[in-house]
């Protein structure tokens, strides 16, 4: 599942489709201890990401002296560029990745305080379409008037070498695929679809396709940060984004500036256990949605004296019905939902607490007047599909870096089979689709290059970890781990519903991060908000 974070002035969707999404969380078994357990088990097993030499390669050095030539991109008060980074750090001299840039420049009053670098997380989020449609004219005008704030599309998502896998129809056939295979036939189906999937990004790009990990992104901004003139990079990373972060760090502890990881990730977990663990942090936002609606008139999952545990059983037998018999939803295209654009539909309102009187209106539609057309208004944001039936390129890129990042989650259906109770127990309305989910990496073309690792980051100024209680993408837990893993984490806590915390209604989380954004005072660690 991916965690790209999505402003809810933007979209109510987010990063990872149960299909192509669940890559990013790849790997470690419950094997019956507690989530907490394994977590910390997972943890102390991992090894370190240790730190670049602070030299630069003379190889590399071209790339470090990289000036950008800035146009007028056609986005007012924004302009553009290019930067080129090395195909393989390892072989500078094997071909060049171009990526594009934006930046909005500081506005004052006040001395400039440099770049901020910003990234929605994903992996596969547009950091430039980001900062072009929110961050550049939403965040703090303080913050807006001191900062150059910038944004660079990783390695193989959006304007930077994209990869792509699947036309407009390849990918509608694609998000229809059941993902709760009931026999040996369905079981076929949809591991052909991941095989499909697979085969379309590797003959797409080939080569590229071995380095688009995080940490080849991360070094990437290292080469941005230089090409910029800055000495340190300054950074709000969110989402999958904290994970690029909290790498850039490791990676280069004494150039990291100002940084600020919201709805934090927990690098030192492997693939099936961070899937598992956020197919618990969907629980947790689902049951909160599900006591909001019942007190609510109408509520399709049940009156007031329904519990959490029969709303969803409510939901379930729904998903149940679109398996067997999906419904209309006046889809130009002729799309009908079914189970799998339903349950999509359902976890990009869990996003966002903002979200959630669209669920309602679009469940009460679907479950009570058999009108699917709301859920897959959802679905379609999530996958971001166009009204034209085009697709982004985010869940390839999604897909792509997962796959790298981690081994796979599973190698074989009956591995997942085997895992499905520890996944319904996390979570019964979603578990099932989510274990099945995390199968994807396993036909994918190219070996992974990278491993679960705890991030120390020795040395590195103060870093804020930002951690929302019922983060339904990136569990709490998450946030306090990656905090404990740093040496110089600062961990901010939201007590609240929702994806990510900054810019998202606290001032108290607002003033604190922006404290330290203008004036290098970084929180208290510990400090909580509401």
């Amino acid at each position: 599942m991916h965690t790209r974070r999505i402003h809810r002035r933007t979209r109510t969707g987010t990063a990872a489709a149960l299909l192509a999404a669940s890559a990013l969380l790849i790997a470690g078994c419950s094997s019956g201890n507690s989530p907490s357990t394994a977590s910390a088990a997972a943890g102390e097993a991992a090894g370190v990401l240790a730190p670049l030499p602070r030299s630069t390669p003379a190889a590399l050095t071209p790339y470090y002296r990289q000036k950008p030539a800035w146009r007028d991109c056609g986005v007012p008060g924004f302009q553009c560029a290019t930067l080129k980074v090395p195909l393989d750090y390892a072989e500078p001299t094997a071909g060049d990745v171009r990526l594009a840039l934006t930046r909005k420049k500081a506005t004052g009053p006040g001395k400039r305080l440099g770049s901020l670098l910003v990234n929605p997380g994903g992996p596969g989020g547009s950091a430039v379409g980001y900062v072009q449609a929110y961050a550049g004219i939403g965040y703090p005008a303080d913050v807006r008037a001191r900062y150059d704030v910038v944004a660079v599309d990783p390695r193989g998502v959006a304007g930077s070498a994209p990869v792509e896998c699947l036309d407009g129809p390849g990918m509608d056939a694609y998000t229809r695929t059941d993902v709760t295979p009931d026999d040996a036939k369905e079981t076929g189906a949809l591991v052909a679809s991941y095989k499909r999937f697979a085969e379309g990004c590797g003959a797409d790009a080939p080569k590229l396709l071995r380095h688009v990990s995080t940490v080849e992104a991360a070094r990437d901004m290292d080469i941005v940060r230089a090409a910029l003139g800055d000495g340190k990079l300054n950074y709000v990373g969110a989402s999958y984004g904290t994970f690029l972060g909290a790498t850039y760090a490791g990676l280069f502890p004494d150039r990291a500036g100002r940084l600020v990881l919201d709805g934090a990730m927990d690098p030192s977990l492997p693939a099936r256990r961070l899937n598992l663990e956020q197919a618990e942090g969907f629980h947790t936002a689902f049951a909160a949605f599900a006591k909001d609606c019942v007190r609510r008139s109408g509520c399709p999952l049940g009156g007031r004296s329904t519990g959490v545990g029969r709303a969803g059983d409510n939901l379930r037998a729904f998903f149940e019905k679109l398996d067997a018999r999906p419904i209309p939803t006046g889809d130009a295209d002729g799309r009908r939902l079914t189970e799998s654009l339903a349950t999509i539909g359902v976890i990009a309102a869990m996003y966002d607490e903002g979200a959630w009187p669209q669920l309602r209106e679009a469940l009460t539609a679907a479950m009570k007047e058999n009108d699917g057309a709301e859920l897959l208004l959802l679905s379609d944001s999530y996958y971001e599909r166009d009204a034209h039936g085009d697709y982004s390129n985010l869940m390839f890129a999604n897909a792509a870096v997962n796959c790298l990042d981690l081994p796979p989650a599973f190698d074989s259906p009956d591995e997942v089979r085997r895992a499905l109770p520890a996944f319904e127990k996390a979570s019964p309305v979603f578990g099932e689709g989510l274990a099945w989910a995390s199968l994807n990496c396993a036909y994918w073309p190219v070996r992974a290059t990278g491993e679960a690792r705890r991030i120390e980051a020795k040395g590195a100024a103060p870093i804020v970890v930002v951690g929302t209680t019922r983060d339904p993408a990136t569990p709490y837990r998450w946030a306090e781990a990656l905090a404990g893993q740093l040496s110089s984490a600062r961990l901010l806590t939201y007590e609240g519903d929702g994806h990510t915390a900054y810019g998202r209604g606290s001032a108290c989380i607002d003033s604190a991060i922006n404290a330290y954004l203008l004036a290098g005072t970084p929180p208290k660690d510990g400090k909580r908000c509401s």
